[in-house]
């Protein structure tokens, strides 16, 4: 028997941001095999975790995907603390539960 999946892989794109302005409390995230805006709707509201390494101690950053971004499978999501720039193009893990199908 196979070992259900818990979570799907993104990556963090950066924050979201204008031509002068950058917004660190919303960022940008692509997830794997989310390719257009139709399937975005099934992640909304999951939770996001950010993983990263203190010395040998690993810690992570809680948040949630808040909604769509652009028409090419974007998503944006709000932390508990803001992501450091550090974070851009590392991965974060998107929690598949609680789902309500």
């Amino acid at each position: 028997m196979a070992t259900p999946r818990l979570f799907v892989k993104g990556t963090v794109l950066g924050y979201k941001r204008t031509r002068t302005i950058q917004r660190p409390s919303s960022t940008l995230l692509q997830l794997e095999g989310v390719n257009v805006k139709e399937d975005t709707g099934f992640y909304l509201g999951k939770r996001v975790c950010y993983v990263y390494k203190v010395g040998r101690e690993s810690r992570c950053i809680w948040g949630r995907i808040t909604r769509a971004h652009g028409n090419s499978g974007v998503v944006r999501a709000r932390f508990q603390h803001n992501l450091p720039p550090q974070s851009f193009g590392a991965t974060v893990r998107v929690h598949l539960f609680p789902s309500s199908i």
